[in-house]
């Protein structure tokens, strides 16, 4: 998965994997004048309120007690709800990255919210300004770091490596029952995100699967 273009305020080092297109005006805008409409609309009226909702909607899904029960088992931590918070945008953010243009501005936007809600969050703390940078490169470090071992990890063929992942990131073990189901979860969570595009974006709309209604093994309960 591309990296965001800039980690939290700062542009980002030497990315590891392909880096991102540089900025939504790098190249003309392609394709049919409805399309470019989406564009120009998104970037002139939909952007500051919908990339609160947006932003505000994963939030939310990221917050589900479901998450923090004996179902999932995420430690109820500041870290355990910041990763599972990471999840959530990563999982958007590689869903705008798979579309267009204006999906890839929309992405980004919600990336650069989030760092926005963590420099918000430290200097509510108290965090002096001199540490400030230090620990937002920290944050939009382990952002990237986990946003690329899951991508890795969900172009396997099985879960193996996805379980890995999130037993390492989110519950600090390699082997977690926690982290089977929420494997099962993610798989739905990338499903359900490939079935919604820009115009339910620029309204501020995005969908997540019911955690409680993902089972073990990747079944979706209706």
């Amino acid at each position: 998965m591309p990296a965001p273009e800039r980690i939290c305020g700062q542009d980002a080092a030497e990315p590891v994997l392909p880096p991102a297109p540089q900025g939504c005006d790098a190249e003309p805008l392609r394709g049919q004048d409805d399309g470019k409409r989406m564009i120009l609309s998104f970037r002139r009226k939909a952007m500051p309120d919908t990339i609160g909702t947006l932003y505000g909607a994963i939030v939310a899904q990221a917050r589900r007690p479901a998450f923090y029960g004996p179902d999932y088992g995420v430690p109820d931590t500041v870290d355990g709800r910041l990763d599972l918070l990471i999840l959530h945008v990563a999982l958007f953010f590689r869903r705008a990255r798979e579309g267009g243009e204006a999906m890839r501005e929309c992405g980004q936007a919600v990336f650069d919210r989030f760092c926005q809600d963590m420099d918000h969050g430290l200097r509510e703390i108290g965090i002096s300004d001199t540490a400030l940078a230090k620990k937002m490169r920290k944050i939009g470090e382990a952002f990237y770091g986990r946003a690329a071992a899951y991508e890795a990890a969900l172009a396997e063929g099985d879960d193996a490596a996805l379980v890995e992942a999130l037993g390492r990131n989110v519950f600090g073990s390699h082997m977690n029952a926690g982290a089977a189901r929420l494997a099962s979860y993610v798989r739905a969570a990338v499903r359900e995100l490939a079935t919604q595009d820009m115009p339910a974006f620029a309204a501020g709309a995005v969908r997540f699967p019911d955690p409680m209604t993902v089972g073990p093994q990747g079944r979706v309960d209706q």
